[in-house]
Parts: structure tokens; C-alpha cells; sequence
């Protein structure tokens, strides 16, 4: 009999391609939701909030692994809190969570620092809550996915001049890479820590920009924007990257040519 996995974030922009995966896979996949859905190709839909907590003892109850994919700008340390409670009661099922590159890199010292990238903050301390959890785990940070630095070009193209952070590096990665590497951690045995995932190459915030009004066939000034702050610094020196790990395979210009075909 096959084991059924929980995915919590199953229907986000990285969940999507974990669940899919996983039913190729041949695996019984849970996905906690918010909402009430029907199950459907394979999937079951349980539903229940990370953020108050509600239905996830329910949902985690008899799984043996669960993928910790939900997260938000902020609170993911919570999520992680409740998520954990949850499945220490069920027993022992090994719990991977996906962060983000320079999790441990990017100070909080300030409240610039917290308001600008207080997501980074979180991230970590959600790592901290899952390592001292007592469960098996696995951590795998990556860099930031094509998807969502799209989201953040399309807005900042929407101005007459788009303001770019001076000094600011990416490394955009596929968002199917990251879930088939997920895919690989949560059929494996629980491994800590393992090595970051980074796109293939980094790309000044004005090169992205770029990038995209091409694509798009557009123009726009873009002007330099020194931000101020410890962490805006440590995103100079490229706290965020993973020059080492550029294992991925998709580049920006390729996902752009695919996605605004």
C-alpha cells in the first residue's frame, strides 16, 4: 500500500508542479486548502488554516510525509509552529520545507530591515521551528522563482519610470526544477540541511526590468535606487545568491519567451 503525502501550499505556484509530480510518481497526495474542493485526478483536498490552525490535525493524521510548501510574507514561522504541533501528535512523519537562499544572511536588525525584507526573517525562523522539531526533516532553500519575479516586473512596469534597487542581484530559478528536486527529498530519507538550488545565472534588478520590457515590447526609463539599510547591504554583496549552486537549467529569457508567447 502506498503512502499518502501531505502538501500543504499544494495549489500555489510551486505546489502545483510538487502534487503533479508526486501522482507521477504513483503517490496518494493530500493537499491541504483552505477551501472545501472535491478530490480530482488523485488528489485529496483537506481543508483546514495554517494560520489559525484549524483541520490540520486532521489532515496530517496517518501520513508518513509531509511537504511544508505554504508561506506568505509573513507569519510563516506560525504556520510552521502549528504545522509541527500537529504532526508531532500523528507520530513521526518526515517533514520537508522548502526556504529561500540567504534565509541566514539577510539581517533583521532594524525596522527598515524587517518591513523591506522581513520575509527572509521569517523564513529562518520557520527553518529553526522545523530542525528543533524532533521530527525527521529536510530543508531545501532555493532562489527566487521565475513566477514571481514576473509578478514583480509586471508591477514596477506599470510606472512611467520603474525605480530599481542599485547593486541588487536574482537568480531566478524554474519552479519545476525546485518541485522536482522536492519530489526527490520527499521519496528519499529525512537529510537536514541540504544544498541550495539557484537559477542558472544572476541578474541585476534593471536587467530583469530590461528583460521584460523587451519581451513585452515596451520602454521605460529605469532609474537607480539606493536602498537604505544592513539588509538592502547584504543584498549588495549577494547574501541572496548561490553562485555555487547554479543548478538550474531555465533561464529568465527563456521562461519569458515561453510564458508571454
Amino acid at each position: 500500500m502506498t503512502s499518502s503525502i501531505l502538501v500543504t501550499g499544494g495549489t500555489g505556484t510551486l505546489g502545483k508542479h510538487v502534487v503533479r509530480r508526486l501522482r507521477d510518481a504513483g503517490r496518494d497526495v493530500r493537499v491541504l486548502s483552505r477551501h472545501t474542493r472535491e478530490a480530482e485526478d488523485g488528489v485529496q483536498y483537506m481543508a483546514g488554516d495554517l494560520a489559525t490552525g484549524e483541520g490540520v490535525e486532521k489532515a496530517v493524521e496517518g501520513v508518513e510525509t509531509i511537504v511544508h510548501l505554504a508561506g506568505s510574507q509573513k507569519g510563516d514561522e506560525d504556520k510552521a509552529r502549528k504545522l509541527v504541533q500537529a504532526a508531532t501528535l500523528a507520530g513521526e512523519p518526515h517533514l520537508v520545507y522548502i526556504s529561500v537562499v540567504g534565509a541566514d544572511r539577510i539581517p533583521m536588525s532594524s525596522r527598515v530591515d524587517r518591513a523591506m525584507f522581513g520575509y527572509f526573517g521569517s523564513k529562518l525562523a520557520a527553518e529553526q521551528i522545523v530542525a528543533g522539531s524532533g521530527l525527521p526533516w529536510t530543508t531545501l532553500r532555493a532562489t527566487q522563482f521565475h513566477d514571481l519575479t514576473l509578478t514583480t516586473v509586471r508591477q514596477m512596469a506599470r510606472m512611467p519610470v520603474i525605480p530599481a534597487p542599485s547593486g541588487f542581484r536574482f537568480q531566478p530559478i524554474d519552479a519545476d526544477e525546485v518541485a522536482a528536486r522536492l519530489v526527490e527529498l520527499a521519496l528519499g530519507e529525512p537529510a537536514g540541511r541540504v544544498p541550495d538550488m539557484g537559477g542558472p545565472r544572476a541578474y541585476g534588478m534593471d536587467e530583469l526590468v530590461r528583460g521584460y520590457l523587451r519581451a513585452t515590447n515596451r520602454h521605460r526609463p529605469i532609474v537607480p535606487l539606493r536602498l537604505p539599510g544592513k539588509a538592502a547591504r547584504s543584498f549588495r554583496a549577494g547574501a541572496n545568491l548561490a553562485p555555487e549552486r547554479a543548478v538550474g537549467h531555465r533561464t529568465w529569457e527563456e521562461f519569458l519567451a515561453e510564458r508571454l508567447d
